[in-house]
């Protein structure tokens, strides 16, 4: 659970902390949330919105610095570089492996871990052809091996722009996170819950990074976290890092709590959706360090390694 600490009781940093932010809707959103979870307890913030990384010099190359996420970089080197002492992310967006000198802070309270289908009606679904769009692998993958004779079309770009694109095109749907259509007030009444489809590790949650070297930041920071969301999304961060390998691939997972335990699937696909391996475990929390790469591993041993490397091939 999150700290719950009355506001008197929390050394409050003295200086103001500058909260680093994309400009989009969405990112905007998430950032004013930690801005406002910090007043609340007494810290005094500051919205820093960079818009790209061109605008700041960095002597040392990225790849050495191991800065690899496409949504993650630009705040990464505004970090780096002290134009923000912290970032916040979708989890899901972040990579397994942190810059050097940059460490996870908080995990938030997750909200809805569920992709959703915005549509045009489901008739479709009944029927040998339907024209899907998503951008995701893994969307793409599970949704073909439900629905085979479909075809799945590539949508980019934010909440927005992609919301525009189903309206302006002939597909009969397109699927979203539930969490950031919520958060941005744009979930229609009229969606299909994908309940059946596994989602991206940690999707639903939101991390706030920090300078490893910044005491004070982190010591601030931790308490917007919640342990119980930061156990599920570990878990599930963990079998992704261990099967990827360092490759993009359909892969889902979902670790959940109930009555201390921890009830845990993982899926890996084919681009194609054709071939499907799955893993489930349900064990205490007490018990559930290494759950993660216990799973990918078994998974891994079940077909999983000749299918990465299959995966690995196609996408090259």
């Amino acid at each position: 659970m999150a700290n719950t600490a009355h506001k008197e009781e929390i050394p409050a940093y003295a200086g103001i902390i500058k909260i680093g932010t994309r400009d989009s809707e969405l990112a905007l959103w998430q950032a004013n949330k930690v801005k406002s979870e910090l007043e609340n307890l007494g810290y005094k913030t500051q919205l820093v919105p960079v818009k790209s990384e061109g605008d700041l010099n960095l002597d040392q190359p990225l790849y050495e610095m191991g800065i690899t996420g496409i949504f993650t970089k630009t705040l990464d080197i505004a970090m780096i570089t002290g134009k923000v002492d912290i970032a916040v992310h979708s989890m899901k967006d972040v990579p397994t492996a942190l810059p050097k000198g940059i460490v996870e802070a908080a995990v938030l309270d997750r909200a809805s871990h569920k992709d959703i289908l915005l549509h045009k009606g489901l008739d479709f679904l009944k029927q040998e052809k339907g024209i899907i769009a998503s951008g995701s692998l893994r969307r793409k993958a599970q949704w073909l091996n439900k629905y085979p004779t479909h075809q799945v079309v590539d949508l980019r770009g934010n909440v927005n722009t992609r919301l525009q694109k189903l309206i302006d095109n002939n597909w009969n749907g397109a699927i979203f996170a539930e969490a950031g259509l919520e958060r941005i007030n744009l979930k229609p009444k009229d969606f299909l819950s994908l309940d059946w489809m596994l989602p991206a590790p940690a999707q639903g949650a939101m991390l706030v990074v920090a300078m490893e070297k910044d005491v004070e930041i982190k010591e601030a920071i931790a308490n917007l976290n919640h342990r119980e969301t930061e156990i599920c999304v570990h878990i599930e961060r963990e079998f992704l890092k261990v099967l990827e390998g360092g490759c993009t691939a359909p892969i889902g997972a979902l670790a959940t709590i109930e009555d201390n335990t921890i009830h845990f699937e993982g899926n890996l696909l084919s681009l194609d959706g054709k071939q499907k391996i799955a893993v489930q475990k349900t064990v205490a929390i007490k018990e559930s360090t290494g759950l993660g790469r216990k799973c990918a591993e078994e998974l891994l041993a079940n077909g999983g390694k000749e299918l990465m490397e299959k995966i690995k091939n196609e996408l090259n």
